[in-house]
């Protein structure tokens, strides 16, 4: 037999590798598609056996849960806890006032209940799940659960509720989250989905508020099988979102609590700042409230109860209250004629109780006056004509300018509401704001803090600490985001004279030790933690003359609302200076009385890390010291075991 050529034996063998090939890539193919077909014949058979039972497949969004806030040494101040609650769908339900007649039937759900969640229904689309009930026990939850059955429509759900362990402690600083309104919808170009989804919470003061989007997180996923008569079937499957990212405040809880039950039901504020660095350490405002009751849906009883209070518990004097800072305001004026050279650390003026402008008398806080006084008198015992005298030789724009070098009339970026910018006002302000000049009278109430001065608790501990350090300290309350340190700013120097700020100080140290300070009673003796501070009266009324003449009404004997603002600004140590406090008691009366005795408590309380012992007071004073900690339930660090502590 003859052999095929070999160039046909050559063409053999590539027909017969392609062919191998083909049929290899037909295996796959087909392999492929019997192996589909098995999974969607037997591994999918019942979902689709389902669906073509009029069954359907929803997706529902899944709320994340919200970063936790911690505090400076890492415990937990805004967390979360279980919510039992229970939803309802439009489109699953049918016939949504007879499931919630039934749905009422299982768990309590007042009138009130039932018309908020009917009207929800009506304006928000029929696919979204509507809460009906929240905050349930698990018996009523189960109730509902066992029950499911006849209700079409309805879901049990376990989610995340915000929680505030420490109550009114943190309320004006955190802030609280409540359900998505209207309004704040309007307020964004493109709003997360999960804002759309009925009571979803998201911060509406606070730091819950400015952090919103680091907190908030991103929304998951639930697959749920539902029946053609609405009831979910079950689950198939979820992908959960990622949590907000947990913030951490530079704020010290036990420092915080212990202010928030020294200021008690006064109306008042209170700023401990960190000298070294900016760091708030706690920043509180009194009377305070619940901020969990916002979260729970606040009655109108309760809520009608903080809004007729006549000392404000809903705001937050520590950012957003403006004062005539008074007395406290004398270091600026003191400063701006030292560095424009107009007086010196020796220069004396005579005080007769008052200086006389064309035919208008500007007094002292002391009727007889203090005789002739320097620049460190002037601030030990507060003389209001030694500053009269000085603000009109340095000139209210110079005033001004120091001012804002001390942080009065600045606003400061905290994650805070409302933060007020205080009022540094000048010539050119007074000309914008009103059309008029400044006038000679205006620069003598500027002169002791009084007139269109205005500063809040804030700025006057920021001044307090720019004093202290000679830097320009700037405030900070957030430490770090998502375990990621936020930067500190870098505090430069304010650039004034050493010297300068040298007497300013001794003034000040002066004012908290020696026998004729305004602050004398209220002193450290401690040696290690002596401090310096500032007395401040703010007058809120008009004295006139004729009262003057028969002796001016003291505070006590007025009402409330009608006596003076007390104020008190220091720093400790004074050898090296650590914290600045700042404090303001609405209506207190006089500084030295009302503001600096709690300025001093405050001082004592951050510097020992608690509760000081008692030889750090005056000896006069400690069994009234152990009196008033006996009755805020508060034990020093040396007293017997067994005591109780509210921090």
């Amino acid at each position: 037999m003859k052999r095929a050529p070999r160039d046909t034996q050559e063409s053999y063998r590539r027909i017969s590798r392609r062919g191998l090939l083909m049929a290899s890539v037909q295996g796959v193919f087909v392999g492929t598609l019997v192996f589909r077909m098995r999974y969607l014949q037997l591994d999918q058979a019942d979902e689709f056996r389902l669906l073509a039972e009029e069954n359907s497949i929803k997706i529902r969004l899944l709320p994340p849960a919200r970063g936790l806030i911690h505090d400076r040494k890492g415990a937990v101040i805004a967390g979360n806890e279980q919510n039992y609650r229970i939803t309802i769908t439009r489109e699953d339900a049918g016939d949504t006032d007879e499931v919630l007649s039934r749905l009422s039937q299982l768990v309590p759900l007042s009138d009130e209940d039932l018309d908020r969640a009917k009207k929800e229904i009506a304006r928000r689309s029929p696919t979204l799940p509507i809460t009906v009930a929240d905050r349930l026990s698990w018996e009523e939850f189960s109730r509902v659960a066992v029950n499911a059955p006849a209700l079409p429509g309805v879901t049990t759900e376990v989610g995340l509720s915000r929680y505030y362990p420490l109550g009114a402690d943190f309320a004006h600083m955190l802030g609280y989250v409540g359900p998505v309104s209207d309004y704040d919808l309007s307020k964004l170009d493109d709003p997360d989905p999960l804002l759309q989804i009925p009571r979803f919470q998201i911060g509406k003061i606070g730091v819950e508020a400015k952090l919103e989007s680091e907190l908030r997180g991103t929304a998951g996923t639930r697959r749920i099988e539902v029946s053609s008569t609405g009831r979910v079937m079950r689950e198939l499957g979820r992908k959960e979102g990622d949590p907000g990212a947990d913030v951490q405040l530079t704020v010290d809880r036990h420092l915080q609590n212990y202010i928030q039950a020294r200021l008690g039901e006064d109306s008042a504020a209170a700023v401990v700042m960190d000298v070294r660095n900016g760091d708030i350490l706690a920043i509180n405002s009194a009377p305070s409230f619940d901020p969990n009751l916002f979260v729970r849906g606040i009655t109108a009883v309760d809520y009608r109860a903080l809004t007729e209070n006549i000392r404000r518990p809903l705001a937050d004097k520590s950012v957003q209250g403006a004062y005539p800072p008074g007395s406290t305001f004398k270091m600026v004026v003191a400063l701006a004629a030292l560095e424009a050279g107009v007086i010196g650390t020796q220069d004396t003026f005579y005080c007769r109780g008052f200086v006389k402008l064309g035919t208008r008398r500007f007094h002292c806080w002391k009727r007889a006056g203090h005789g002739h006084v320097d620049l460190n008198e002037s601030l030990q015992q507060s003389c209001d004509v030694f500053y009269y005298e000085v603000a009109q030789r340095v000139g209210i724009d110079a005033i001004a300018a120091m001012a804002r070098r001390l942080g009065i009339g600045a606003r400061f970026d905290l994650p805070m509401s409302a933060v007020s910018e205080g009022l540094a006002p000048d010539k050119d302000w007074k000309l914008r704001k009103y059309g008029e000049d400044w006038r000679v009278g205006d620069t003598l109430n500027s002169g002791i803090g009084q007139g269109y001065v205005l500063a809040s608790p804030l700025q006057l501990a920021v001044m307090s600490a720019r004093i202290a350090s000679g830097l320009a300290v700037t405030p900070r309350l957030v430490r770090a985001i998502d375990g990621q340190d936020v930067p500190l700013p870098e505090a430069l120097p304010l650039g004034l004279n050493n010297a300068h700020l040298a007497a300013v100080r001794r003034g000040m140290f002066d004012v908290s030790n020696s026998r004729r300070g305004t602050a004398y009673g209220s002193r450290i003796v401690d040696d290690a933690m002596r401090m310096a501070g500032k007395t401040g009266t703010s007058q809120v009324r008009n004295i006139t003359a004729a009262e003057r003449a028969r002796g001016v009404t003291r505070n006590e004997d007025l009402p409330w609302e009608r006596r003076d603002h007390a104020l008190f600004v220091c720093y400790a140590p004074v050898d090296a200076p650590q914290v600045a406090v700042s404090v303001v008691v609405e209506h207190g009366g006089g500084g030295s009385a009302a503001a600096a005795p709690i300025a001093r408590d405050i001082v004592l309380q951050a510097l020992h890390g608690g509760l000081p012992p008692l030889t750090a007071y005056p000896e006069s004073q400690r069994v009234r010291i152990e009196s008033e900690r006996e009755r805020l339930n508060l034990i020093a660090p040396d007293a017997p075991k067994g005591g109780r502590s509210r921090a």
